[in-house]
């Protein structure tokens, strides 16, 4: 079995999330107005959040495993775990006290599942090896 670089996927995955949000927020605006436009932009945005937490996470853990000679740092998943409260409290905060479309802001959220399946049929399709 041959190893995979994953680099050109994680970087092509932000642009699908980028195209996704845009796309979404359009059709939303011009269909159901502002209010759910709003949401899902909102959504998008903290799907676009949680994925860079996850790949910075994620790279953390394999410079970690890949260099074993430092000791592990005990701050960073304390930091993380900081940082996505914040995002959730903030998202929780931004979507109850703004009047933008709370299942819209959900749905935008899934925006990012959406940009990985992309990926996945953009890798299969186009990406003979």
């Amino acid at each position: 079995m041959t190893d995979f670089d994953y680099s050109g996927a994680i970087a092509r995955i932000p642009r699908w999330l980028l195209l996704l949000a845009a796309t979404g927020t359009l059709v939303a605006l011009v269909r159901f107005g502002v209010s759910v436009a709003g949401g899902f932009l909102l959504g998008a945005l903290a799907a676009w959040v949680n994925f860079k937490l996850v790949e910075r996470a994620a790279r953390r853990v394999t410079a970690t495993t890949a260099d074993a000679t430092q000791p592990a740092r005990r701050s960073g998943a304390r930091g993380l775990f900081i940082q996505f409260s914040a995002l959730i409290l903030g998202a929780f905060v931004i979507i109850f006290f703004s009047g933008f479309s709370k299942p819209a802001a959900f749905i935008g959220f899934f925006t990012c599942p959406a940009a990985v399946l992309l990926e996945i049929l953009y890798e299969l399709m186009f990406l003979k090896r």
